[in-house]
């Protein structure tokens, strides 16, 4: 292992009117990550997401963050994840069905669609019709996009203005609160359901300990909804994108696709087999990784690296900017899912790799999006293949997510698959 680095990797920034410093090594910002009581959860971006998200598990400060962690993470357990394997797989079966051949896909919209469906249905079963959940996703599209000039920029008066955009979003965010709202009331006014939104309402009413406020039962949804929709949808987008231009990973998808399923869905026991599948997926959250910048706030004064930090000090990483470091990824440009093969991932560095950010603050939903993403790759490249339209690719605009928001693709059939050898013939 290499030795620790001194103040070159670290970086101090302006960040408005105030200093900012911005970590760059991988053992830096590793250790910086399992440190929550000295590195909290705050800056600009946080105490902006807060009057989006409230105090949920983002968002809270680490003295709240261990209670909301216990509440939640039994639903994002392994055996929870392999249940909502066959939801994931009807679902995105359901979205190919409506796909023609040649016909332009707004791959985009399409992946915003399919994980709208499945996040809402983890989280509150049946509780938005067909209309609710198409005006969810929109709001959520609007909010994101509104909401990284509002973490950048340190005044509030140019959001005040009464602008076309200003409007749209603060629309867009009471919609969001008012459609989450609704559900929960249509809930509490129904039988209790085996759901996320199920396990909040227990906790309210203190089924087995002192009872949340409804509040944080709203919190939390808005937490995991703005979480668990547009970063997985934007992994998606990057992924089919990326293969498309790498005809020879494709290749391999669709071969071990088939061999390993057959035509059938893929299920839980199926992930562990589908190598090449899982590493693309790998590959593109180190490639494209939709979370690509984050702050957090001394509580104390502290050094990191040789450097000294001020109680209050916003310190930022960027996975892209470690993803993307030929010092842990040579040629760090070249999309290479061979890289997550067995051997060559042992030699990445600790803490270079981080789509999830690392601690006990770690995404709660790391594999349930990684198992959505890869059951969605498997089912779409078990039937099509997606190709770009003519011309040179549109570069992705940072927002609080960084990733491809218009990307129209044809689709093609696979006249080469396997038939699902489960349906009966004639079908």
């Amino acid at each position: 292992m290499n030795s620790l680095p001194e103040h070159g990797d670290i970086v101090r920034i302006r960040l408005g009117p105030l200093p900012a410093w911005v970590v760059c090594h991988p053992q830096l910002v590793h250790r910086m990550l399992v440190d929550t009581r000295t590195f909290d959860k705050g800056g600009p971006q946080y105490d902006r997401l807060r009057t989006l998200m409230g105090d949920g598990l983002v968002t809270s400060r680490q003295d709240t963050h261990r209670r909301q962690r216990r509440l939640l993470q039994p639903r994002f357990h392994a055996t929870r994840v392999a249940a909502y394997t066959e939801l994931m797989a009807s679902e995105t079966s359901a979205l190919c069905d409506a796909w023609r051949p040649g016909q332009p896909i707004d791959v985009s919209a399409a992946m915003m669609t399919l994980t709208t469906r499945v996040t809402s249905r983890v989280l509150l079963s049946d509780s938005l019709d067909e209309a609710a959940a198409a005006e969810l996703r929109s709001c959520l599209s609007t909010v994101v996009r509104g909401l990284f000039v509002r973490t950048v920029v340190p005044l509030d008066a140019p959001f005040r203005i009464p602008l076309p955009a200003n409007r749209r979003y603060r629309h867009a965010l009471a919609r969001l609160h008012s459609l989450v709202d609704a559900a929960v009331a249509r809930r509490r006014a129904d039988a209790p359901r085996d759901d996320l939104l199920g396990t909040l309402l227990a906790a309210e009413r203190g089924d087995d300990g002192p009872p949340i406020t409804g509040r944080e039962v709203h919190d939390h949804l808005i937490t995991l909804l703005l979480t668990g929709v547009e970063t997985t949808a934007l992994c998606l987008t990057s992924l089919f994108s990326l293969l498309a231009r790498h005809p020879q990973a494709e290749r391999r998808v669709h071969a071990e696709v088939d061999a390993v399923l057959g035509g059938r869905a893929p299920t839980t026991a199926d992930l562990p087999r589908l190598v090449h599948t899982g590493n693309a997926v790998t590959e593109t959250l180190r490639h494209s990784p939709p979370g690509w910048l984050f702050t957090r706030v001394t509580t104390e004064e502290t050094e990191l690296g040789g450097c000294r930090l001020p109680r209050g000090a916003t310190v930022l990483y960027s996975p892209y900017l470690l993803h993307h470091d030929p010092a842990s990824f040579p040629d760090p440009e070249r999309f290479l899912p061979d890289r997550w093969l067995p051997g060559a991932a042992a030699a990445v560095p600790q803490g270079a790799m981080l789509p999830f950010a690392a601690g006990n603050r770690k995404c709660i939903g790391d594999a349930f999006a990684v198992a959505e993403a890869t059951v969605a790759l498997a089912t779409v490249a078990g039937r099509v293949r997606l190709r770009h339209l003519p011309g040179p690719p549109a570069r992705p605009r940072p927002a609080v997510t960084l990733g491809p928001r218009s990307l129209v693709m044809t689709c093609e059939p696979r006249t080469d698959r396997p038939q699902d050898l489960s349906e009966p013939k004639g079908r």
